[in-house]
Order: structure tokens, then sequence, then C-alpha cells
């Protein structure tokens, strides 16, 4: 179960004077949604719920909200992203209800194998208990650094799919809080360092390195697969959260100045399936850096990533997790709905 303020999201939207709003939730907080949708209709304002497949705050359903005619879109279950939306957005994160220290607790022996100076970072749904869990790890001897991470997250100590800024400080391994294999997965490629996730509904605890380094495997027999490649098709996601356009074209220049054929592909939602029409020998997504890695089983053809192109081409020797950055974050910005960038 997740707490969602609805008092708050009520109160902004009586602020905006909205009476039809579009509601977007990722998978896990369908129920959630619903819920919310009768709260609003009894409130006297129409609730439509999103049926889409939603993969972050990078990917904000504004353009369909518009079209439904809502005044306002209810992004639940990430945080605040800075993007130039179509309709007031609320980013409503929903905190998990569990307690993450018994989970701490049981893992102890394991956390100590990271070393004594760690990082400890999350996801949204458990950045309300960070603080809980630094001073428990403190008063249990360990130095415990919390990043800041840059402006593509919300708060300090938090990670997203495509960025581990937060996890990026002078520890001897990191500390990851929650669920699932995509993000702790996800900060051992980026930091390459001994990375331990504890899970606060099981209180399992699993190291992900062994995980990253058969990931980092795979990617090299990417890289030798389109070793002989000619014409490539580089493709740029239309989700406002996920646009790299000047990235697309930058390794389209370095395609063709190496004597490749390269051709600039836009898509919505990314999948081998709708490329196969097209003559390419080869793809490279500049879009969720996690789709080349996650989905690699889809794609016949090889997928590369930006970084992994400079590596085919001879422009760097070791192998980079591709991340999407931000700016500077500002670190007074508090918990709570944001709506286009005003927090509180």
């Amino acid at each position: 179960m997740h707490e969602i303020d609805e008092r708050e999201i009520l109160k902004v939207l009586g602020e905006l004077k909205a009476k039809r709003v579009l509601i977007q939730t990722p998978e896990g907080l369908k129920h959630e949604a619903q819920f919310l949708a009768d709260f609003l209709e009894e409130n006297g304002i129409e609730a439509i719920i999103s049926g889409d497949i939603n993969y972050g705050a990078c990917d904000p359903a504004d353009r369909e909200a518009k079209a439904l005619g809502c005044d306002a879109l209810i992004h639940l279950g990430h945080s605040y992203m800075k993007l130039n939306l179509e309709v007031p957005t609320l980013f409503v994160p929903a905190f998990a209800k569990v307690d993450v220290l018994p989970a701490l607790e049981k893992n102890l022996d394991e956390i100590k194998k990271l070393g004594r100076k760690i990082a400890l970072v999350t996801t949204a749904q458990h950045i309300h208990q960070l603080e809980r869990a630094r001073e428990f790890l403190e008063n249990g001897g360990f130095e415990v650094l919390v990043g800041d991470g840059d402006g593509r997250v919300s708060w300090r100590g938090q990670v997203i799919g495509c960025n581990f800024t937060a996890a990026k400080v002078d520890a001897d391994g990191v500390l990851f809080i929650g669920a699932g294999y995509f993000h702790p997965v996800g900060v051992a490629l980026a930091v390459r360092k001994p990375t331990l996730a504890v899970n606060p509904y099981s209180r399992d605890a699993i190291w992900m390195n062994e995980e990253a380094e058969w990931i980092i495997r795979k990617r090299w027999a990417q890289i030798a697969k389109a070793y002989d490649v000619e014409k490539f098709g580089v493709v740029v996601s239309t989700k406002k959260g996920q646009l790299r356009l000047g990235e697309a074209r930058r390794i389209i220049k370095l395609l063709r100045e190496h004597g490749k054929y390269a051709r600039l592909i836009a898509m919505n939602h990314i999948s081998y399936p709708a490329l196969e029409g097209f003559d390419f020998d080869a793809y490279v997504v500049v879009a969720c850096p996690r789709v080349p890695i996650d989905d690699v089983e889809n794609w016949r053809k090889p997928v590369l990533t930006p970084p992994e192109v400079e590596l085919l081409l001879g422009l760097r020797e070791d192998y980079e997790f591709d991340e999407i950055f931000g700016g500077k974050r500002d670190k007074n910005e508090p918990f709570g709905i944001a709506l286009h960038g005003v927090r509180g």
C-alpha cells in the first residue's frame, strides 16, 4: 500500500479551478488511481484514468490530457521532472507504508561487506524514510553518504532508471533500499562498485554486481555484432522526458564521419517489431537508456546506446552506462506535490 494525499490534490485542483482531470498511473498504482478518481468525482471533479502503460516521470500524458479537454494531469507514483508540459501537471509521489528498518537490521552482516563508508540510495517510494535509515546505519558504525544527485531527481539519495548521480559519491559501496532489480542493477552498472539491494518487503538482500557484469558482457556482444554494420537507424523518443535530439544528431554525425549510413527515426513507444520493415542492419537508441539493455532479447538486430557507438568506433576504451542527466538540483525544494516545478 502507498500513501497518496488526496486532500492536497483536491486543494491544488481547486486552486486551478479544474473541472476535468486525467489520472496517469504506473502498473502498481492502478487501485490507488481508481480510488482517487472516485474521491475526486465525489468532490465534483470529472476524473478519467489513463489505461496506457506509464514508464515514469519522463513519460507524462499531458498531450492526451489536452486532447481529452482536461484542465490538469495527475501523474501518480513519480517525483517531479522539469518538462515543458501542455497542461498543468501534478507529480504525486506515492510513499510506501512499509518500514525499512527491520530489513536493514536483518541484513547488517551483509551490509558490512560493503565497507564502512557507504552510499545510501532509494527510489521515490521510500525516500521519506531515507533519513531514518541513515541514522540507523550511522548508529551501527557506518559512515553514510547521501549524494545530492542532479536536477533530474527531486531528492538527495534518489535514483531513477536513467539517472544514478546520487550514488556517485566517494564510498566503498552502495546500499540500495527498495524492491526489484530494475533500479539496483542500474546503480551497479552506473557506479561499478559493490552494490547491495535490501528489499523492505521481503527483507532479502541481493548483491547486484554479478548481474551487472553479465549485462556488460552482453553489451560487448552487441557491440561485436555491430562491428561490420554499415546501415544504422538512430532512434529518438518523442516522450518529453526522453527526447535527446541533440545527442541523436551527434551520434549520426559520428557514424557518418566514420563512413556509416545513418538515418534518424522518431518514435513514441520504442520496440523492435515496429522497426522490422526498415533496411537497417543495427539500431542506436537515444531515448530511455534501459530500452537497449532491458529489452535486448526482443531485438533481432544489434541495438546500441550512444556510449557503445563510441566504443564501436574506437572513440573510447572503457564501458560506460548511458544516463540522462539534469542540471543543478535545488536542495531546498521539499517533499510534496509538484505543479510545473512549484512544490509544497
